[in-house]
């Protein structure tokens, strides 16, 4: 019985790529758009590498099965974009959004630190909000 190589994509650190976007969603306040525009790429680019490998994974488990290598692409591809993408990236986008609206009516703080503290709780959201997306 051999030992199964561990999934690059999903057990090493490169899925941390994979939330690229989060960091730049929560760094929005502080740095220029172009910026997270880029946290996006990167994300995208992973997801992108996920559904490739996984593919290249079923086209050698299913060699005259070229169905079952398409499913596993698309299945993936969809997959990573919502859970990796789309949904954290919403959520840490809205929940900046918010504080710092919120913080700019509720406290007499200056801008610069209410971009921080908007900042450090939107990188604060991001273990809350994957956790339950990755189990």
């Amino acid at each position: 019985m051999g030992q199964e190589e561990p999934d690059l994509y999903r057990d090493t650190w490169v899925r941390y790529l994979g939330y690229a976007n989060e960091v730049g969603e929560s760094f929005r306040p502080l740095v220029p758009v172009p910026v997270v525009w880029a946290s996006y790429a990167v994300a995208t680019a992973y997801v992108t590498a996920d559904a490739i490998d996984k593919g290249r994974k079923a086209a050698i488990a299913h060699p005259q099965d070229p169905t079952r290598v398409g499913v596993a692409v698309v299945d993936t591809f969809v997959w990573q974009s919502l859970a990796s993408v789309a949904i954290p990236g919403f959520t840490i986008n809205r929940l900046c959004a918010a504080s710092l609206a919120l913080l700019g009516s509720l406290t007499r703080w200056p801008l610069p630190v209410r971009r921080w503290t908007t900042t450090a709780l939107g990188l604060a959201a991001i273990p809350l909000i994957i956790t339950p997306i990755d189990r």
